[in-house]
């Protein structure tokens, strides 16, 4: 059976090898704790083919698959800095520029005295 999200059959580039990327980074920390396929799958509640696929950056893996290897390995505080809106200098710059620059006033008279 086919991929029917395209980004799962065909990745942009970029996504494909940042994915690859974190899986190698993850297999290096598994090895490093001396930790099988086996025991890290069995510490997360999966069977071992799911960890091989993250460690191969498999685009379908789930991302508490990745969460649950990175916990494992005691790695999980990384995951919150991904995305972080303060690391977001061209999120920051576009909404700098969406902001207005001085309070707007009430078009509207009112007579309420």
């Amino acid at each position: 059976m086919g991929a029917r999200n395209p980004l799962l059959a065909a990745p942009p580039y970029p996504v494909e090898q940042a994915l690859k990327a974190l899986g190698a980074n993850l297999r290096t920390a598994r090895l490093r704790r001396n930790l099988s396929l086996q025991e890290l799958a069995e510490k997360i509640g999966v069977e071992r083919h799911v960890v091989s696929a993250a460690e191969k950056g498999k685009p379908s893996t789930g991302i508490a698959i990745y969460a649950g290897m990175l916990w494992t390995l005691g790695l999980i505080d990384q995951l919150a800095e991904v995305a972080e809106p303060d690391r977001d200098a061209e999120g920051k710059t576009l909404a700098q520029s969406r902001e207005r620059g001085r309070a707007g006033t009430s078009k509207e008279l009112s007579d309420d005295f």
